[in-house]
């Protein structure tokens, strides 16, 4: 009796011991289904070339192919500072993991886009303003009219060739600076490629590649002096945009993440305020690259 007894409990500890063996551990990052992330960081931008045209009650012309550049922060303490989070150039994002493998977010790419204020731009179209108006010294017909872009701007060809404004308005500056706000909803994939560098536990170390569409809509707040005319000072829809991006993740003790990404997309802004007046506003399209790093964390609720 005390024989079988002792098999039995023998049989009882080698079945334990090889269930243990044959189910092993479920890794908490082997499925991502479920889980919410959110991704903060910073990004620097590079822009295409763009045609811009501004409309209004006495004037209608064209920049030909404007140069503009972004306005980074650098590393800096206001990436962290609640006061002044939306100073920099940042990227926010909120996304849920609706399969293993395929992910859906909300976010906002605050850019900035200002254009280089030292180039000489080719101008087309017609400025008739009262002879009051201090611009008005830029009144005439522009014909692929070159035209210094500085704040002593002055047209160095076609009509009046040769005038100057030292003391009076400048022709144009033009910016999205308190934000070339892409509000977009994006469809990613990860795909872990952990295996790949022989990580021993992706729930401590886990390497991801991440792609993804996006589209959305451009809500900037536009600071332009448009021949001297009072700016419009508040967020405008002012158009819409398309995205696509490839990525690395690099997710540490199962919850937090570093990030980067390369992004590129399609902006077109058909209604973009530019002064006080509702007659005047401007219009452009343009193609945009995009360098971002973020760190984030994920989880499940």
């Amino acid at each position: 009796m005390k024989t079988n007894i002792l098999f039995f409990l023998l049989a009882c500890v080698s079945l334990n011991t090889f269930a243990q063996e044959e189910i092993p551990v479920q890794k908490y990052t082997a499925h991502n289904k479920g889980k919410f992330f959110v991704m903060w960081g910073g990004n620097r931008e590079s822009y295409s070339k763009s045609d811009v045209t501004f409309t209004g009650k006495d004037y209608k012309f064209r920049v030909e192919d404007m140069s503009a550049h972004d306005k980074p922060k650098g590393w800096h303490v206001d990436y962290i500072n609640p006061a002044n989070m939306t100073i920099p150039q940042t990227n926010l994002r909120l996304g849920y993991f609706f399969s293993d493998h395929y992910s859906v977010t909300i976010g906002v790419d605050h850019m900035k886009y200002v254009m280089t204020q030292n180039q000489t731009a080719k101008v087309n179209g017609d400025i008739n303003l009262p002879a009051n108006d201090p611009a008005s010294i830029y009144n005439g017909h522009y014909e692929n009219t070159p035209v210094d872009m500085s704040l002593n701007g002055a047209i160095e060809g076609g009509y009046d060739m040769g005038v100057t404004n030292p003391n009076g308005p400048a022709f144009l500056m033009y910016e999205h600076t308190d934000g070339l706000n892409y509000i977009n909803t994006e469809v990613s994939r990860f795909d872990d490629i952990s295996k790949l560098f022989s990580l021993p536990n992706i729930d401590k170390v886990q390497i991801n590649l991440t792609e993804g569409l996006g589209a959305g809509v451009l809500y900037p707040k536009t600071n332009t002096t448009l021949l001297g005319k009072e700016r419009h000072d508040d967020f405008h829809v002012s158009g819409y945009g398309i995205s696509a991006k490839a990525g690395l993740n690099i997710t540490f003790f199962k919850h937090f993440y570093l990030q980067g990404e390369l992004k590129g997309g399609y902006i077109d802004m058909h209604d973009i305020k530019t002064t006080v007046s509702n007659d005047d506003k401007a219009s452009q399209h343009f193609y945009y690259f995009q360098r971002i790093i973020a760190v984030g964390g994920i989880f499940r609720i």
